[in-house]
């Protein structure tokens, strides 16, 4: 049973998606972790390090907030993870102005599992 008060829940308006929603407009699936909290947690910071226009930190043990701005208008949407002892990574994406995000939260966290995913994949061994 997952706990939904890891996350905040999202607001009834389409800006938000979170893994722990029980609605489909609003649920995205978990983000895939390195099979521990400790290794989850450094991937994670890997792969935020490497975007651009995100400022993140670790609050408390299990818990990454960051904050993504946009290129051209400058919004900023508010991201919260929250990484399991096993490595799974639970997420929500929502922005802070407007009610329609056009899609932009739902993109962000299936860019995110693909960066994450593809951490994840053993690089290829050079041929002998």
């Amino acid at each position: 049973m997952t706990d939904t008060r890891l996350l905040a829940p999202c607001p009834s308006s389409p800006n938000c998606v979170s893994s722990l929603a029980d609605d489909d407009r609003h649920r995205v699936a978990p983000l895939p972790g390195a099979g521990n909290r400790a290794d989850s947690l450094a991937l994670l910071d890997a792969v935020l390090e490497d975007w651009p226009r995100v400022s993140h930190r670790a609050v408390g043990p299990a818990r990454v907030e960051a904050r993504f701005t946009t290129r051209v208008l400058r919004f900023v949407d508010d991201v919260t993870f929250y990484v399991h002892e096993d490595g799974v990574i639970e997420v929500r994406s929502a922005s802070r102005l407007g009610y329609w995000d056009l899609g932009a939260n739902r993109r962000r966290v299936e860019d995110l599992r693909q960066a994450l995913e593809e951490r994840l994949q053993p690089s290829p061994r050079p041929a002998s």
